[in-house]
């Protein structure tokens, strides 16, 4: 299994990250962090969350799809988190 292809391999909850980009106020943030905080504790993946008003990079790529949640470095999706599509993100 070592010599399989990195894109092959699958990979285990612990290897994954789960960032939550956010902004404070924001109702739509506190709902994507209550179903990233299930999701991810239910897996053991480890998740953070970034504040969107403290990052000028972050505020410039994603001020207009906050909140945003990326995978290991990725957007996953903005706005609305679904928690089925999020788990099978992390899991498949």
């Amino acid at each position: 299994m070592a010599d399989m292809s990195p894109l092959l391999r699958r990979r285990t909850p612990g290897d994954r990250l789960v960032t939550l980009i956010r902004k404070p106020g924001c109702h739509l943030c506190d709902d994507a962090q209550a179903v990233v905080e299930k999701v991810c504790g239910d897996l053991g993946v480890p998740w953070e969350q970034k504040d969107i008003t403290e990052d000028r990079e972050l505020h410039d790529r994603y001020w207009e799809q906050i909140p945003v949640v990326l995978v290991d470095g990725r957007q996953h999706t903005f706005w609305r988190v679904n928690e089925d599509r999020l788990r099978k993100a992390l899991t498949g």
